[in-house]
Formats: structure tokens, C-alpha cells, sequence
């Protein structure tokens, strides 16, 4: 446990050295935040006032909580498992006294603590002052948001660590990341709300872990899911991380098995 806290600190100190990247990033947020509640509100008032049961102010919120959470969560992929693997560096990794996937992990969530900072404050701030983003009085949605959220970054991670396991098998994973990143931003609910969706659409992001990623801690957080709806949506986050690590550890065990590395 201690080795696993470890490595969160030093994941956090890893991002907090590239301060000129987060300052980029926040005003890229924030840009996009403005462009995406100015839209999303543009679109409810079309529709007559409310669309799936999102008002004005409830969009615009759904839409800077979003842009706030984007980063932390890490939607916009990630390959530097599949570069060690390509290189074959991940030898090294897997002869360390560490497990390979949860030393990742752990390295991961110190990276969204400290994202939640710099790229997930600023956009929020500038949709209080202009955009009238509402959030709950009572404490109970944040302290199931402190739940989800990590969780939240737990189950992006898994699921990217599998995605990059892809490479033992692919000699270019461009193409898979690419597939991956499109179906994680659409089906997370970083677009548009699940709700918005189609029916079958909507089935088939819920057969998915991606809005576990971003649509339900948006949604405790804002409190538009409360009490023990979010209680249970909080329960299928934990289904779903167990579920995307076993997964890894499965893909894991095969790659691992067949492994050749060039000179040694």
C-alpha cells in the first residue's frame, strides 16, 4: 500500500513539472467549454426549453462539469505502454518487482489529482461567472463525487492499459487508439448527454464502461442523480472497474506468455 501511494505522489509530481502544457490546457478547456455550453444551450432553447429533461442551466452545468472532468479523466487517450512495447522497454517493466498494471494505476490517479487543478478549476470558474453553473448545497454529492470520480479515472485507466496491451499482437496501434478515443468521447457522454442519445444508442452505451468514465460522476456531481440512485450508479463504476481490470490482466497473462524480446 505504502509502494501504491508512492507512486500516486509521484504521478501527480511527474504533471505538475510540465506547467506551461496545463496552462495551454485549461485555456483549451476553457475555449472549448464556451463554444460547447453556448451550443448545447442554443440547442435546448430550439427544442422548446428542455431536452430529456435538461434545461437551460442544467445543460450549460452538465457541459462545464464535463470540460472540468475531461482531462482528469483522460478521454484523450494515451500510448506510452504500447511505445514500450513496440521498443520492447516493456521487458524491463515486467522484470521489476511491481505489478505492471496497478503500479500504472496508481501512477494515473496521482496524474488526474493533479489535473483536477489546473485543467479542471479554470473552465469551471469561467462557467460560474458567465454561464450560471449550478451545483448542490448539500454535502452528500460531493462526497459520492470524491468516490466516483476516482473511480471514474480508475476505469479510463484499465481501459486504456488494455487498449495498449493491443500492441504485443499490432506492430501500429495509431488505428486502435484512434477507434478507441472516438468511441470513449461519443459514448462517455463528452458530446452530448447519454440521455440525448437514441434508444439503441443509448443501449449500447450503457453496455459499455465509457459512461462510467464522465456521464455519472457529472451526474452525482451536479446532484441531478441523488440518494440512492447515485448510490447504485456508484455501484456499477465498481462493477465496471473490476470487470476492465480483469480484462487487463487477462490480455496481460496471454501477451506475456508468448513474449520474445531481441536479445534477450
Amino acid at each position: 500500500m505504502r509502494a501504491f501511494l508512492v507512486l500516486v505522489r509521484a504521478g501527480f509530481t511527474r504533471y505538475a513539472a510540465y506547467r506551461t502544457a496545463s496552462v495551454a490546457g485549461a485555456l483549451t478547456n476553457t475555449v472549448f467549454g464556451v463554444v460547447k455550453a453556448s451550443i448545447t444551450i442554443a440547442a435546448i432553447a430550439a427544442a422548446g426549453g428542455a431536452i430529456a429533461g435538461y434545461d437551460a442551466q442544467q445543460g450549460a452545468t452538465y457541459s462545464w462539469l464535463c470540460q472540468s472532468l475531461v482531462a482528469t479523466v483522460g478521454l484523450f487517450g494515451w500510448r506510452e505502454l504500447a511505445d514500450r512495447i513496440r521498443t520492447g522497454d516493456i521487458a524491463v517493466d515486467l522484470a521489476r518487482p511491481l505489478d505492471l498494471q496497478l503500479s500504472g494505476l496508481a501512477s494515473d490517479l496521482g496524474r488526474g489529482a493533479y489535473m483536477l487543478l489546473p485543467r479542471g478549476l479554470p473552465p469551471l470558474l469561467v462557467g460560474f461567472a458567465f454561464f450560471g453553473v449550478a451545483l448542490p448545497r448539500e454535502p452528500l454529492p460531493y462526497l459520492l463525487a470524491a468516490l466516483s470520480i476516482p473511480m471514474a479515472v480508475a476505469i479510463s485507466y484499465a481501459c486504456r492499459f488494455a487498449v495498449n496491451l493491443t500492441a504485443f499482437w499490432l506492430m501500429d496501434v495509431r488505428g486502435t487508439l484512434t477507434l478507441y478515443v472516438v468511441a470513449s468521447n461519443v459514448l462517455s457522454g463528452l458530446i452530448v448527454p447519454v440521455a440525448w442519445f437514441p434508444g439503441w444508442m443509448s443501449t449500447i452505451a450503457h453496455a459499455t464502461p465509457f459512461p462510467s468514465m464522465l456521464q455519472v460522476p457529472v451526474d452525482v456531481l451536479s446532484g441531478r442523480v441523488h440518494g440512492w440512485a447515485a448510490v447504485e450508479l456508484l455501484v456499477v463504476q465498481a462493477a465496471w472497474l473490476a470487470a476492465t481490470l480483469l480484462l487487463g490482466r487477462v490480455v496481460l497473462a496471454r501477451a506475456t506468455r508468448k513474449l520474445v524480446v531481441q536479445g534477450g
